[in-house]
C-alpha cells in the first residue's frame, strides 16, 4: 500500500492534536489565570533586568565624561549623626587635631603626575593608571596616604605598583 501524500498526513496529525488539546482544555482553563499572571510577571522582571543592565552600562560609559560624587550631599549615615555620650563616661580626646590635618591637606601641593588627582573618582583614576610610571604611582600613593587615605585608592595604587615591578624583570629579559 502506497503511503498517503505528506499534506494529508500533516492534516490528519493536526486534527488529532486539536482533539487532544480540546480534551485537555477544561483542566488548562482552571490554571490559565495563574499561568498568564506568572508569565506576565516573568516578562516584567526580564524587562526590569534589561533596563537595569542598560543603565549600568550607560553609567560606566558616562563616568569618563563627568565626575561622580563620592558621597551625595543628601546621603546620611549613622556615623554622620551626632550621638550624645553618657555623662558618667568622659569623652576620649582624639589622637590628633582634625583642623590641623585639614590645614595640611589644603596647603599640600597636588601630585605632579596628576594635578587633578584629588578630584578623580576611582574609575577615572583606574583609566589613567597605565600611562603612569612606577615613580609617579609611588608619589600618588604617598599623597593618598598623607591626605585622604581612602583604602580603595591606596589598594589600587599598591596593586598597580606591584604589577609594574613584576613586569619590569620580564621586559628586561626580552
Amino acid at each position: 500500500m502506497k503511503p498517503l501524500p505528506l499534506p494529508v498526513r500533516l492534516a490528519a496529525g493536526l486534527a488529532v492534536t486539536a482533539v487532544e488539546q480540546a480534551r485537555k482544555l477544561p483542566q488548562q482553563l482552571a490554571g490559565l489565570p495563574v499561568t498568564v499572571v506568572s508569565e506576565a510577571l516573568q516578562l516584567s522582571m526580564r524587562v526590569q533586568q534589561t533596563v537595569t543592565e542598560l543603565a549600568i552600562k550607560g553609567d560606566d560609559a558616562l563616568a569618563v565624561l563627568r565626575p561622580v560624587e563620592d558621597e551625595p550631599e543628601w546621603a546620611t549615615f549613622d556615623e554622620d549623626e551626632e550621638v550624645d555620650e553618657p555623662e558618667d563616661e568622659p569623652a576620649e580626646e582624639p589622637a590628633h587635631d582634625p583642623w590641623e590635618a585639614e590645614e595640611q591637606a589644603l596647603a599640600a601641593e597636588p601630585p605632579a603626575a596628576l594635578p587633578n588627582y584629588d578630584e578623580l573618582t576611582l574609575p577615572q583614576l583606574r583609566a589613567r593608571l597605565r600611562a603612569l610610571s612606577a615613580e609617579d604611582l609611588r608619589q600618588l600613593l604617598e599623597h593618598e596616604r598623607t591626605h585622604a587615605g581612602r583604602p580603595e585608592f591606596t589598594g589600587m595604587l599598591t596593586r598597580r605598583i606591584a604589577n609594574l615591578e613584576t613586569q619590569q624583570p620580564t621586559e628586561a629579559q626580552q
